[in-house]
């Protein structure tokens, strides 16, 4: 599966001992089994759900490709020619980093573009949650979630954001008043912060 699935395995692991809280855009807890029962052989699903103000389901569309999903920035990734989905509230740490232990030497947003594209390069299926707001628009905020099958070593359901932070490829965005866009999201940046996976075993970053 290669390096950036064992250290998949091992995030997951740390996750699943955390208590993280869900977020607003996330309205309730997922059903797992309802995002693995939309997977279809030889391609990657994505099913796009808009919430109301109520938490309930106003809309839905799904997509369908062979091809996968490409990412377009730390933070965006293409859903088709019209379609850019943001993981809202993250952000790539500032210039350049090093990792040796990935072998990695360049920039921040280079880094997280490619963890990003690690994680859509082979879900069964792509689940993501925006409010009806965000319909229509190019640009939309949304949560993601993937579902991961390697028959005999990974079964899953992960968000997008959580992985993202606690590999160390994005942390979290800050208000104008320096606290968190997603406190929700906090113990996942920790990991990565204790485990100085991905940005965070570059000294400088933590100083930034």
């Amino acid at each position: 599966m290669g390096k950036g699935w064992k250290m998949k395995r091992t995030i997951i692991a740390a996750l699943a001992s955390c208590a993280i809280a869900t977020p607003a855009l996330s309205v309730s807890d997922i059903n797992k089994d309802y995002i693995k029962s939309l997977a279809a052989p030889g391609k990657t699903v994505l099913v796009l759900e808009y919430y109301d103000g109520s938490g309930k389901v106003a809309d839905r569309k799904g997509y369908a490709t062979t091809a996968g999903f490409k990412a377009v920035s730390p933070t965006d990734f293409r859903v088709d020619d019209k379609t850019t989905l943001h993981l809202f509230g993250l952000e790539p740490c500032k210039g350049e980093m090093v990792n040796r232990s990935e072998d990695f030497a360049g920039s921040c947003t280079d880094y997280a573009q490619q963890q990003l594209q690690i994680l859509l390069q082979n879900p069964k299926v792509v689940f993501c949650r925006a409010f009806v707001s965000e319909q229509g628009s190019p640009d939309q905020n949304a949560t993601c979630y993937g579902y991961y099958n390697f028959p005999g070593s990974l079964d899953s359901v992960d968000m997008f954001e959580e992985q993202l932070l606690s590999l160390g490829a994005l942390r979290l965005a800050k208000k104008p008043d320096g606290t968190s866009v997603r406190p929700d999201l906090s113990k996942a940046e920790e990991i990565g912060q204790k485990g100085s996976f991905g940005m965070w075993a570059d000294p400088r970053v933590k100083g930034q």
